[in-house]
């Protein structure tokens, strides 16, 4: 599976980097692009959960495009200097039928700056990589709305824990969990400032533990277990700092209602 994986990925691309070359040489106006840019966060919140600890983040990223192909790494690092897990993400996604659907595939990755980390570690039980797949709907003119479904299918997702104690595999770890989420969106406009309404939801439901049993229980990726756990909105603007420079800005309200958590997040965008 793992040495599949990587000639999959190798031979993906492989294909992105000759498309690119020959679109270079057949036109000096080639439809490559290329950008970077960098937020810095008041708080890192991903799908309802803090990452980072208690500290702002500096989050940059590049992205190649040609034509509906989409290329981009990302990362996230905490900037109070006590936080050990960072992030790095690499995203391959292609948009569908007018740009109505793009599908995405992601590798997560979480070094530890503490710790000696294997990058290329791909091996099923050992590896930090999560990979994930995500379908998503962007909407239309008739229907405002967006929708998205991701699924974790190989790598450091949780594990499902035997809990069968008549089995000689009981507590043991098993394959992943496939960990889920789902989220709807619906984007307005305010006091010409752009609005974002949204509200995600896991239905992965982690086995818990049971001191009768002595059964050790389930980790989940999304802690916890099935519920809504990113619901808020998020104000977008744009500052305008001369007459041809401009800053994006914007705030998010950011609830948890499983964890019973809320945020109030500023982000900048460079």
């Amino acid at each position: 599976m793992t040495k599949k994986l990587i000639q999959i990925v190798s031979m993906v691309f492989i294909l992105l980097c000759a498309n690119f070359s020959m679109a270079q040489e057949s036109s000096q106006n080639s439809n490559i692009k290329a950008d970077f840019s960098a937020d810095l966060v008041s708080r890192y919140v991903w799908r309802g959960l803090q990452f980072g600890g208690k500290s702002p983040a500096i989050q940059p990223s590049v992205n190649f495009s040609y034509k509906n192909l989409n290329l981009g790494f990302w990362g996230s690092y905490s900037l109070g200097g006590v936080n050990a897990s960072q992030e790095f993400d690499i995203s391959l996604s292609y948009a569908l039928l007018k740009n109505m659907f793009t599908a995405t595939l992601t590798d997560y990755y979480f070094p530890d700056s503490q710790m000696n980390y294997n990058y290329f570690d791909y091996a099923d039980k050992t590896t930090g990589h999560v990979f994930e797949a995500m379908l998503s709907f962007n909407g239309t003119k008739q229907i405002p709305f967006t929708f998205l479904m991701a699924m974790n299918f190989y790598g450091a997702d949780a594990r499902k824990v035997n809990d069968d104690v008549n089995s000689p595999d009981f507590n043991k770890t098993g394959g992943i969990q496939y960990s889920n989420y789902f989220e709807l969106g619906y984007s307005t406009r305010i006091s010409g400032k752009d609005l974002q309404f949204f509200g995600g939801f896991t239905l992965t439901n982690p086995r818990k533990a049971n001191q009768q049993t002595g059964y050790i229980g389930e980790g989940a990726f999304y802690g916890g277990g099935s519920g809504v756990i990113n619901l808020g909105c998020k104000l977008s603007d744009n500052i305008k700092v001369s007459n041809t420079f401009s800053v994006p800005v914007s705030a998010s309200i950011i609830t948890n209602p499983r964890d019973k958590k809320v945020y109030l997040v500023f982000g900048m965008t460079f």
